[in-house]
């Protein structure tokens, strides 16, 4: 192995070693709550992405029969798990802002009046609809077939045994539940609105939910909605 080829297996040992070091330091350092979400993730998707281009290069040595160590044998399964943890995001636009009903959103009431949203536009943003309908055409209300005042109680049930949800506000005359969910690993917090209005001889439950924090939110909002409508149709 000549001095050159040499020094790049080295210098590519000691990234490989990085890149799996900020994939771990990353989330341990949110969940911890040491650093806020955003910077833990940013570390670890760095981390990630350093990962893919040392496991490539990686696969490529090992192609020509070219010897390489242990940092560099890291990155195989950690670049297999970055992309797993990712996968889910992939084609989602970059958007953070998800409702069932676009044209008349739930509105944020008490999250508009918290510190962290202070000077922010809690409105949905009218152009992000069509971008919402190209990857989550399927998001759609909560129809139950009782009364507002009976799916109010099944919409604050629901909100109830969420995992990561904490309530915040209450209005039952106005049928109105706000919410935020606090995500277990990076700590990122989504605020939640939750609407109930007659619909026909039923009642519809409507619900929107909001990252705080990133352009992006890899899908986690629209899953939000999707999972909260389903336990909602299911209580009573």
């Amino acid at each position: 192995m000549g001095t050159t080829t040499a020094r790049r297996s080295t210098w590519l040992e000691s990234l490989g070693l990085l890149s799996v070091a900020l994939m771990v330091a990353g989330p341990l350092l949110a969940w911890r709550r040491i650093l806020p979400g955003l910077p833990g993730f940013g570390l670890y998707a760095l981390g990630g992405l350093a990962a893919l281009a040392v496991a490539a290069s990686t696969l490529v040595a090992s192609a020509r029969k070219r010897p390489w160590g242990f940092g560099r044998a890291l990155t195989l399964p950690a670049a297999m798990a970055f992309l797993i943890s990712m996968s889910g995001g992939f084609g989602a636009p970059r958007i953070n802002d998800f409702t069932t009903d676009t044209a008349d959103p739930p509105r944020m009431i008490r999250a508009a009046a918290v510190p962290e949203n202070t000077g922010r536009d809690m409105a949905y943003p009218a152009d992000w609809a069509a971008l919402q309908g190209q990857c989550c055409a399927d998001l759609r209300p909560a129809r139950l077939p009782v009364a507002p005042a009976a799916a109010f109680a099944a919409a604050r049930k629901a909100a109830e045994r969420m995992p990561g949800w904490e309530i915040v506000a209450v209005d039952e005359g106005g049928g109105t539940i706000e919410a935020i969910a606090t995500t277990s690993l990076f700590g990122f917090k989504d605020d939640i609105a939750v609407r109930v209005r007659p619909d026909g001889d039923g009642s519809r439950v409507d619900v929107r939910s909001k990252s705080r924090d990133g352009k992006g939110d890899l899908g986690a909002n629209a899953e939000r909605i999707r999972q909260y409508v389903a336990v909602v149709e299911t209580t009573r």
